[in-house]
């Protein structure tokens, strides 16, 4: 019986051994470690993630600290860890590439490898104007959150006989909706909410645009009017209200520059049309320049 016991300890021993042995081996690096430069190299950050900051880790080298919501997005979300490329920009236009050097239970330290860059905006600006202060259950939200996503330049809520006010706390919600979206979709340069407007007040900037295009129903399909249309990568697009445009304000804005374009036989909800001729436009304008490369 002894013998057996023996036999049976020494079994375990080895068990705990390898064990061990094992947990060592594949025990990740801490995540406190400090960023290997020898890692990174100079071409790596085509496949870098980018993440938005506030505008002023943006304009110097050095170490950035970063904390609370950026940081749980780029731990938990982005599951990112200790020596990964990153490129930090603030919506502004300015980016700056690097590494993520130290991670502690607080936040991390970012590391820049180059200057501060500022990038241009992209030449392709559409301006949404849309009629969409009375929108209930979070439609409001998607349309913005979606504009940004496309690549509008800015969004305007229009002010409509029909639609004619947007509450303060709606417009607060907005801006928060377009910065999430911008780190979402990692735009550079974030979309410009602007303050609500009447008809009266877009009139001059219709007879300012090149192109202006409003959404209408039973108008001419907006690829029809495209064929025949200067070749613009910016303008303004309207879009009314749950109830439309009264006949006034329609003949008031055809008149001061607008061209109306059908978006097909269904009567179609604000934030659709809105995603339907934003989107048209966008391509549109992406195929001019691919074109003109």
């Amino acid at each position: 019986m002894a013998s057996k016991k023996v036999s049976a300890l020494c079994i375990i021993a080895s068990l705990l051994i390898i064990s061990f042995t094992l947990t060592n081996a594949i025990r990740p690096e801490p995540a406190s470690a400090g960023v290997n430069p020898a890692k990174i190299g100079d071409g790596d950050f085509d496949q870098a993630e980018k993440v938005e900051v506030d505008e002023d880790s943006c304009e110097g080298g050095g170490v950035v600290r970063i904390q609370d919501d950026e940081f749980w997005h780029m731990t938990k979300v982005l599951r990112l860890s200790t020596n990964d490329r990153v490129e930090l920009f603030n919506g502004k236009g300015g980016l700056v590439e690097g590494c993520i050097q130290r991670i502690d239970r607080t936040g991390l330290d970012f590391l820049a490898l180059g200057d501060p860059k500022l990038v241009t905006p992209d030449t392709t600006k559409w301006h949404v104007f849309a009629a969409f202060g009375t929108l209930k259950g979070g439609r409001a939200d998607w349309l913005v959150e979606k504009c940004t996503e496309l690549g509008a330049c800015s969004v305007t809520p229009l002010l409509t006989e029909n639609s004619p006010s947007i509450s303060e706390n709606r417009v607060d919600r907005l801006q928060r909706v377009i910065l999430a979206a911008t780190k979402q979709c990692q735009r550079l340069h974030e979309m410009i909410l602007n303050p609500p407007t009447k008809i009266d007040g877009l009139l001059p900037l219709l007879a300012q645009s090149k192109l202006s295009f409003l959404a209408a129903a039973e108008a001419t399909p907006v690829v029809s009017v495209l064929a025949s249309s200067r070749k613009e990568s910016s303008g303004l697009i309207i879009v009314g209200p749950e109830g439309d445009f009264t006949e006034r304000e329609l003949a008031m804005m055809m008149e001061a520059g607008a061209t109306a374009v059908g978006l097909g036989p269904l009567r179609l909800r604000v934030e659709t049309a809105t995603m339907a001729l934003l989107a048209t436009l966008m391509l549109w304008s992406d195929a001019q320049q691919l074109a003109n490369a």
